[in-house]
């Protein structure tokens, strides 16, 4: 398994039903509550239509290509051995500075990833075999395809290490929840009871629009006034699980 430092928090099965349920933005809502303005990984697309992801963060960094480093240095680059030393639950997420011309991982890292339990891909670069990375069961998030190998804009540098994807610090063991919207990132500190408040809150917004969509006007319901929380109350009560 992988080591504390990595997993600060341990999710349970409550707290990964409660993630699997709430979308990322009512999750990047609960972040602002939180005065953490800068969780939603800007500008990243998922690969297939109605992805869900959620894991443990495993960090990856590459540099802008240094080729004495890469002559100098011998056995398997960071790519490798982040890719080969995967966990279950881990998403693989890279640092590559938001460049769109040189691919950041292909088709067989991507199955290699898959088969040793991770649960997801996200890049603020580009894919390399996009249309057989689709065909993987792995969601997968990126900025773009581009049919070169990293090799012409990157040098793997480190992995598990905090690192900046898409304009959002990632720290390893952060948690990460993606949806058809895109990512988000969780400290792990924070996940559980961002998950509880993310889930109450999508409760109240179900029971809201219920009403909104019989005619009422939104006021009173959302937010939900206190004379209403009443109402609301025996909505919960009486809602199927």
């Amino acid at each position: 398994m992988a080591d504390e430092s990595t997993r600060p928090f341990e999710l349970t099965d409550e707290i990964r039903r409660k993630f699997n349920a709430v979308s990322t933005a009512t999750l990047a809502g609960q972040m602002q509550r939180r005065g953490m303005r800068n969780s939603f990984l800007n500008g990243l697309k998922p690969l297939k239509s109605g992805q869900r992801l959620l894991g443990y963060a495993h960090t990856l960094r590459y540099v802008p290509r240094r080729e004495d480093f890469e002559k100098r240095s011998s056995g398997p680059n960071a790519q490798r051995r982040a890719v080969e030393s995967i966990e279950p639950e881990e998403v693989l997420i890279v640092e590559a500075r938001g460049e769109p011309d040189a691919g950041t991982i292909g088709d067989i890292f991507t199955m290699r990833l898959l088969k040793r339990g991770g649960t997801g891909f996200i890049t603020d670069g580009a894919l390399r075999d996009t249309p057989a990375i689709a065909e993987i069961d792995v969601p997968v998030y990126h900025l773009s395809s581009h049919a070169a190998t990293l090799g012409r804009l990157h040098t793997p540098l480190d992995h598990q290490i905090p690192i900046v994807c898409a304009g959002v610090t990632v720290f390893p063991g952060d948690i990460i929840v993606g949806d058809g919207e895109g990512a988000v990132v969780i400290p792990a500190l924070l996940a559980e009871e961002v998950a509880n408040d993310a889930h109450a809150q999508e409760l109240q917004e179900e029971w809201a629009i219920e009403r909104v969509a019989d005619g009422e006007s939104s006021i009173g319901v959302f937010p939900i006034a206190k004379e209403r929380r009443p109402e609301f109350e025996a909505w919960l009560a009486n809602r199927p699980d």
